[in-house]
């Protein structure tokens, strides 16, 4: 009997590992491996209940769940009853939450921004009216919601929601030329915001950026759609070195229907990367970067006479990295984050700029900053505290005292909190495991309910013969210890060699090597695993995570460093007795793509086949504020851009190169990879092109 157990359990498992499906990419990019997300979560006034998009055939819809239960209370907009705007894809409440606007015909610009045509929903009465009767940009309610302040063709306008008066706050807007309240390009893509007004506690005022690009060169590309003739695609963008955009900072008096602009008093070029109210309506916060970006200081100014002071000066050897985390509390003291003891860190400031405490300290990072509960003088964050490639979730008294981990699993853990923090919603996944979803109370972490366990999708991957991702780590040629994971073959056998595929980006402050589902393009790994490939990806120098010193050790010399380590991890890869050092290639896009160049060339010893997508070639293609962080300016600092261009190593590339591009990239111009190719024809290399 015991011999029939046996063998009728070998032919079970023999049946089941038989069946197992081999990965496609028509499954990956056709959707197989899809996630269940909970989309655009509100947290309404009360604390107590919260808003998601629901998706129907019929149309849009806003559903209301109660934290406590996590049941559906009710349906607050229901799209397929709105004739105008059954699929909006977005949603604001009004300050009262008895109206909402909701976006439809959303049309992208770059990267954050887009146009969309708003409507105001009022859920008493039903009705529904357009906001202006054209697209806007941007629309924000005043405190009292009785007004919605928006952008229009570069001007900003206030419409009365009670009597239907439109007020143009500004009017030289011209595509181009001048801009008011949202960023040029450069600032949208690097300072990672669009709106640039904001209005006072009170609503009296409206704080505004308006930014003069007349100066700025002007970049042209060709869009190849389905028309006949090509279409012009035409916009400022300020490459390094090159003339930035002119901004000015403004205060429009809502009563007085005039602006003011403030009296910006600093020697040379700046940024102002972020204005923000304090808790008082005539005090205005704003940030003042030098164009080196390592000279910051926080300014206040009073609207009352418009006069000027800095509470707030830092400086730095190399580069202040920008945060989103100023939060001024109701005594007017702040709440800052910094890199002032080398690992980034909370700071709690009275409101003269004077230190009161450091929250958090530690050899780890703050990644993310939640916000404050007043009532229990509790922060709450995100962080590095278990490893650099895990996230979890903590608050912590404003003393710097009592701090309690919310989360539970090693992972990456991200969590969107109620309004009153006595909720929050945890996502949380690992390496290879994929999202999942949780309602939890915020004292003590604990799960109140799973929301999404994304059970389907792990039912799917079980179906497949998937490998599993583990974390090492790998020394560079100076003894720093890099992250790193490696997905094996499946069956891998340690007796054969295997060709090994590297995956990099490798960028200031980025990450690849994290205890994180990868989507997409962790299925692609998979992919090649499954071929008889072993995928590896290492975090080299420069990247985040691990400090500013870690981080920083690339200033000036971008790309030296980063690939000297992606060498020598290789050079280890190559030793170990399953992996065949002549074949090992690397895969990158954009910074990556970089780092892929760099390596078929500074490192064509060593690799021997190269895929770079969307690569830079050269920095001084690329623009201002991002290349300047790291580089300083051109004329300040040649060898160093051009030591590190591909551009000037083609001469040493032997392998197998592809570059990939997109003829209309916004963000890494085509030209960086037309001024490759033009090198490496005149270099007399052979290389494979494809562009999309």
């Amino acid at each position: 009997m015991k011999v029939k157990y046996l063998i009728v359990s070998f032919l079970l498992i023999s049946s089941f590992v038989s069946a197992q499906y081999k990965i496609t990419m028509e499954d990956i990019w056709g959707g197989k491996f899809g996630e269940e997300s909970v989309d655009e979560i509100h947290s309404m006034n009360n604390g107590e209940h919260y808003t998601v998009l629901e998706y129907g055939d019929n149309g849009t819809s806003i559903g209301k769940y109660s934290y406590s239960s996590y049941k559906k209370v009710s349906t607050i907009v229901d799209g397929a009853d709105l004739s105008e705007a059954p699929f909006f894809t977005a949603y604001k409440f009004s300050p009262n939450e008895k109206e909402v606007l909701l976006a439809t015909e959303v049309s992208p610009i770059y990267r954050h921004s887009y146009t969309a045509k708003h409507y105001l929903y009022n859920l008493e009465s039903k009705n529904l009216k357009e906001i202006s009767g054209d697209v806007e940009q941007e629309p924000v309610f005043s405190p009292d919601g009785e007004k919605v302040a928006y952008v229009r063709d570069n001007n900003i306008y206030i419409k009365n929601l009670r009597n239907n008066i439109e007020i143009q706050v500004t009017s030289d807007g011209k595509k181009n030329e001048i801009i008011n309240g949202v960023t040029d390009w450069v600032y949208e893509e690097e300072f990672a915001f669009v709106r640039a007004f904001e209005w006072s506690p009170g609503g009296k005022y409206i704080a505004y950026l308006k930014f003069d690009e007349t100066e700025v060169p002007e970049i042209s590309m060709k869009v190849f759609g389905i028309n006949l003739y090509c279409e012009k695609m035409e916009f400022k963008y300020p490459k390094a070195g090159e003339e930035n955009s002119k901004v000015s900072l403004h205060i429009y008096s809502v009563d007085d229907r005039k602006s003011k602009e403030v009296s910006v008093s600093v020697e040379g070029d700046y940024y102002i990367p972020k204005i923000k109210w304090t808790s008082q309506d005539h005090l205005l916060s704003f940030i003042l970067l030098n164009r080196h970006q390592n000279d910051l200081k926080l300014n206040l100014v009073d609207t009352y006479g418009m006069g000027v002071k800095t509470i707030l000066n830092e400086t730095s050897d190399t580069y202040i990295d920008m945060s989103d985390d100023l939060t001024f509390l109701k005594d007017n003291s702040f709440l800052w984050t910094s890199e002032l003891n080398g690992f980034n860190h909370i700071y709690h400031y009275d409101p003269a700029g004077k230190l009161i405490n450091q929250v958090t300290n530690g050899p780890w990072e703050v990644s993310k900053f939640y916000g404050y509960n007043e009532k229990d003088k509790r922060l709450f964050y995100q962080s590095t505290e278990k490893s650099s490639i895990n996230r979890g979730v903590y608050s912590i008294k404003i003393k710097g005292n009592h701090k309690r981990e919310l989360s539970v699993d090693d992972g990456y853990n991200d969590a969107n909190f109620s309004k009153k923090f006595k909720y929050y919603i945890n996502t949380f996944s690992a390496a290879n495991t994929p999202r999942q979803f949780t309602l939890n109370h915020s004292k003590n972490g604990k799960v109140i309910k799973v929301i999404q366990d994304n059970d389907s999708l792990k039912s799917t991957l079980s179906s497949y013969k998937m490998s599993e991702k583990k974390f090492l780590t790998i020394k560079s040629n100076d003894g720093t210890e890099l992250n790193a994971w490696m997905i094996k073959p499946y069956n891998f056998n340690p007796t054969e060699k295997y060709p090994v595929l590297m995956y990099v980006y490798g960028g200031p402050g980025s990450q690849t090597v994290l205890n994180k589902w990868g989507r997409e393009n962790y299925m692609w790994f998979e992919l090649l695993a499954q071929k008889g490939y072993i995928v590896v990806s290492v975090d080299n120098r420069g990247t985040g995570g691990k400090g500013s010193e870690f981080k920083k050790v690339t200033y000036k010399e971008l790309g030296k460093i980063e690939i000297e380590d992606q060498i020598s991890a290789a050079e280890y890869l190559g030793s170990l007795p399953y992996i065949d050092k002549d074949r090992i290639g690397m895969f990158g896009w954009s910074y990556g793509g970089y780092m892929s160049s760099l390596a078929m060339t500074k490192g064509a010893d060593i690799f021997k086949a190269g895929i770079a997508v969307a690569p830079v070639t050269n920095w001084r293609f690329y623009d201002s504020v991002y290349t300047e962080r790291y580089m300083q300016l051109p004329e300040e600092n040649a060898d160093g851009y051009d030591n590190n261009s591909p551009i000037n190593h083609v001469s040493k590339l032997k392998g197998s190169y592809l570059l990939i591009h997109g003829s209309s990239d916004d963000n890494v111009h085509y030209q960086n990879t037309m001024r490759m190719v033009e090198a490496l024809i005149e270099a007399n290399k052979q290389f494979e092109l494809f562009i999309y």
